[in-house]
């Protein structure tokens, strides 16, 4: 949150820190971005992506149900929520990461939750990505506390 409300660039992009998008997908954000959009975030589930490296089962399969809840819950538009590859328009970041108040895996959610509140147009593009064995979410724990802040979005933005 501080680096990007720090950030002075015209265009602001979040990536996970183990890069399991190579930063060269930046073009395809940036091509929406040029065509009109304040956000694109990468997608490892849109027809077009290349999953060079794939999830175990396990963590594939929980992305899906927590995709599910996401989509009840918070955001219905988009496929991938997740993924850590998400470029801003400097203004639209300001505006939602001034308001985003959740510290724990789920602030994606939040960020596109904040963004669709504030009116932001948000393009979703397929993009490569390599599984890194060295994640930091854990299958309980991370889940258990991305599901309630799922859960606390709606509550903790009220106007």
């Amino acid at each position: 949150r501080k680096a990007i409300l720090e950030a002075n660039g015209k265009y602001i992009l979040f990536t996970d820190a183990d890069l399991s998008t190579p930063v060269e997908e930046v073009e395809k954000l940036l091509s929406q971005l040029k065509k009109g959009y304040d956000i694109a975030i990468g997608s490892r589930s849109l027809a077009g992506s290349n999953i060079m490296l794939r999830q175990p089962l396990y963590r594939e399969f929980m992305g899906k149900v927590f995709n599910r809840f996401v989509r009840l819950f918070a955001v219905k538009p988009f496929v991938d929520t997740q993924c850590g590859f998400k470029l801003f328009r400097r203004d639209a970041a300001n505006t939602i990461f001034k308001e985003q108040k959740l510290n724990g895996f789920a602030f994606d959610v939040e960020i596109l939750y904040l963004a669709i509140r504030n009116g932001f147009k948000i393009k979703e593009v397929p993009i490569k990505w390599l599984n890194s064995p060295h994640s930091k979410v854990s299958p309980i724990s991370s889940s258990i506390g991305m599901f309630v802040d799922l859960i606390r979005i709606k509550n903790i933005h009220r106007k």
